[in-house]
């Protein structure tokens, strides 16, 4: 006679899937746990509530300040690209400036963009170091405006007689985005620095890159008559 196949002891797991009173004993002691810690499960429910509450107040706050702030800002750019840079800076007395709006508006993106027209606006006051300080504050998502920033930089570094700095913050530029309609213009700048600092090998090797790797673009014969010119120079 063929024994009977041996049955496979359930695992707990399944033992409540098969057996209701099993079921009812787990549902009992969760019960038991929840009453015994009454004080702890409402604290933390309570916490959750709170975190949940206070990020879409934060979301709230955050996007009402940047609308208000977003307002102000139209003005100064006015004043800005009118060349009126103290007023762009400061105000007119009824409407915001962009260092206005950085102190009142912070950590909106507003007040983020506000830092690069307060560099730009510096950089044109002939004021290099408080360009300087404000541009490494902007950041952007908008790679051209980035890349920008970064040449911005250069150009108060270059200003200021700080060549080996200019020359880093140029080639940052030229390589963020790398294209044919921006880069070669930061490799030329990036070169006239290094040439300044005596570092032909380096002012080559940008002349170079726009010859080999931006043969459309407006610098190309620029970069090309530089790139023999240094031949002998850069060894």
């Amino acid at each position: 006679m063929a024994k009977g196949k041996k049955r496979v002891k359930p695992t707990k797991g399944e033992e409540l899937l098969e057996n209701p009173q099993a079921i009812a004993e787990q549902l009992n002691k969760t019960e038991q746990f929840l009453e015994q810690n009454r004080k702890m499960v409402l604290i933390f429910g309570g916490a959750i509530a709170a975190v949940v509450g206070l990020y879409f107040l934060y979301n709230y706050y955050t996007t009402t300040r940047n609308d208000t702030a977003q307002k102000e800002l139209f003005q100064a750019v006015y004043y800005f690209e009118a060349d009126s840079l103290d007023k762009a800076l400061n105000g007119d007395g009824n409407n915001y400036g962009f260092l206005q709006i950085i102190d009142r508006y912070g950590m909106t993106k507003a007040a983020n963009l506000s830092h690069y027209y307060v560099g730009a606006s510096y950089l044109k006051k002939g004021e290099y170091q408080s360009a300087i300080e404000h541009l490494k504050k902007f950041s952007a998502d908008d790679l051209l405006i980035q890349g920008r920033a970064y040449c911005l930089i250069g150009d108060a570094y270059m200003e200021s007689d700080d060549y080996k700095s200019a020359a880093d913050f140029y080639e940052k530029a030229a390589d963020y985005n790398a294209n044919e309609h921006t880069s070669p213009t930061y490799l030329i700048k990036a070169a006239i620095a290094y040439e300044e600092l005596q570092d032909y090998k380096s002012a080559y090797k940008c002349y170079n890159t726009i010859v080999e790797n931006y043969a459309n673009s407006s610098e190309y014969q620029t970069a090309r008559k530089h790139k023999s010119r240094l031949e002998s120079k850069a060894g």
